[in-house]
């Protein structure tokens, strides 16, 4: 009878423990964003947007810029040297050119003393 009176004790506790409900917490609401605030954030957003964009602009520019000095600068020296090229080749021709009138005018002195010469013997 005593393990009668033991299990109908623990079974009227068990019982009684089942059927007591604990409160649920409350749900923790947020409030939903306003309209106004989802467009702040969206200009927020926005502005951060085109100030990356900006920035970005910047330096293609600035890289676009350096591109072109190095291309200037080495378009100014290939000219250099195509000048320095075409100097010397002007100087080259002009001493041919010197080379071969000297020829020229020896030629024409040779061929004038053979022109006296011949007059003289032509006259004898």
């Amino acid at each position: 009878m005593k393990q009668s009176l033991l299990v109908a004790a623990l079974v009227a506790i068990a019982v009684s423990a089942c059927s007591k409900q604990e409160e649920a917490p409350p749900p923790v609401s947020t409030p939903a964003p306003t309209v106004q605030e989802q467009a702040q954030e969206a200009a927020e957003q926005a502005v951060e947007a085109a100030k990356e964009s900006a920035e970005a602009a910047k330096e293609s520019a600035s890289e676009a810029v350096d591109a072109a000095k190095e291309g200037a600068a080495d378009a100014v020296e290939a000219a250099k040297e195509h000048t320095d090229a075409a100097v010397e080749a002007a100087k080259e021709g002009a001493e041919a050119t010197k080379e071969a009138a000297g020829e020229a005018v020896d030629a024409a002195k040779e061929a004038a003393e053979a022109a006296v010469e011949k007059a003289k013997e032509a006259a004898n």
